[in-house]
């Protein structure tokens, strides 16, 4: 396991590289492996670059992110100004089908809900919608439909497992039922791990990915 202080170093090296991050307001805590952000930024898309940063370091176990957004002054929004975005967000990405797609806004928290074909579609809605000014946050309740089999899921999924550089397929095990995906087993780096999920939602008629797959050695 790397050294707290060392992986502290990397953290905040990492995030000062980040751009579009201001790491001058972002405080780093080590303990085993596990990584806490403290502080506030002022989009959630800054926080989400933050997080993403620090998930790409060799010896960060997990990550806990307590980064409180807080928009500037003058870059605030009320819920009706927020919503009126996100609908024109939606509907100007080309990879959204907004019209399968709900919103709700609540303090600044965005919520997305419907049911689309694909996961890059899901991932396209949360993506747009992150970097709205005013934005706190966004739960993504949106689902995928299903209809191939598990068989032929598992397969795939385990195809693209090999195809990339970035996952040793020995090291992660794959489960699946009615399009539920489970990852289990251990990886070396947060980006081994999150390759792996995002080949599994790349995968046709997944519609849930269940990331159990543990970092470290």
């Amino acid at each position: 396991m790397k050294p707290e202080l060392e992986l502290k170093h990397d953290v905040l090296a990492e995030l000062e590289s980040e751009p579009g991050v201001d790491a001058a307001h972002i405080g780093v805590t080590v303990t085993n492996g596990v990584v806490t952000l403290t502080g506030t930024v002022p989009t959630y898309g800054e926080k989400l670059a933050g997080n993403r940063a620090v998930k790409r370091l060799d010896g960060v176990r997990a990550l806990v992110s307590e980064l409180e957004v807080r928009p500037r002054v003058g870059a605030q929004r009320t819920d009706t100004d927020i919503a009126r975005a996100v609908v024109d967000a939606l509907a100007w990405d080309i990879a959204v089908p907004d019209e399968k797609i709900s919103t709700r806004v609540s303090n600044g928290w965005v919520t997305l809900e419907g049911e689309v074909n694909l996961q890059f579609q899901r991932a396209a809605a949360e993506h747009a919608v992150s970097r709205l000014a005013g934005v706190r946050g966004v739960t993504n309740l949106i689902t995928i439909k299903s209809g191939v089999r598990a068989g032929d899921i598992k397969s795939r999924i385990e195809a693209a497992f090999r195809r990339s550089a970035e996952i040793d397929a020995r090291n992660v095990q794959v489960e699946t039922e009615d399009g539920k995906v489970t990852l289990r087993g251990r990886v070396h780096t947060w980006a081994e791990r999150a390759e792996a999920e995002r080949a599994a939602w790349a995968a046709p008629g997944v519609s849930e990915v269940r990331d159990e797959i543990k970092v470290g050695s």
